[in-house]
């Protein structure tokens, strides 16, 4: 029993940790990368598809270049880049469509790690909430006599060592981050 809720607090910490290393993944840096276009979905006879699945995506210095299967789809594509929350502009060529990534301000930049920073934030505070529940959960099981003041003490120490590794865990996410940002 002692072991299942250390494991179970170890789950949803590193389930929590990834969750925040996607969205860390889908914020804008300033830099082509082709994980921006993950959410967009494109209108692909009749159903919603990820751009992803439906062209060819490649980097070129400060560029996207979307080359679809089909070329029916490059007028959907550029649509639905355009309604996307992004900010982008993408250039349709009859051939492929292109999304230029302007040199970002210092400004922007400082947005976007601000934003970083929230999310990186949430994730902390979802860690701490995991050890608070399992916390109260060795308590109740304490006072119903299942486990000894021993075992509660020494899994509150471990529950506390593992909020410390996932904290820092986040930090080190924020700090690769925020360089990838800043740097150019």
């Amino acid at each position: 029993m002692v072991n299942s809720f250390l494991k179970t607090a170890e789950e949803k910490m590193k389930k929590s940790v990834e969750k925040i290393a996607e969205e860390l993944k889908h914020l804008r840096t300033g830099r082509a990368s082709p994980a921006v276009l993950e959410e967009i979905k494109v209108d692909y006879y009749g159903v919603p598809t990820p751009i992803l699945q439906v062209a060819q995506v490649t980097t070129e210095e400060r560029q996207l270049i979307i080359k679809p299967w089909e070329r029916t789809l490059l007028n959907a594509i550029e649509k639905a880049i355009l309604a996307s929350d992004l900010g982008l502009t993408p250039v349709n060529d009859g051939n492929v469509v292109r999304i230029v990534f302007p040199t970002p301000t210092t400004e922007q930049r400082q947005k976007w790690v601000k934003k970083a920073k929230e999310i990186v934030e949430e994730g902390k505070i979802a860690v701490r909430n995991i050890r608070r529940d399992v916390l109260k959960d060795v308590k109740d099981k304490k006072k119903e006599g299942e486990i000894s003041e021993d075992d509660e003490k020494r899994l509150e120490k471990e529950i506390q060592n593992l909020t410390d590794k996932y904290i820092a865990e986040l930090d080190k996410l924020f700090e690769k981050k925020e360089k990838e940002i800043m740097e150019f």
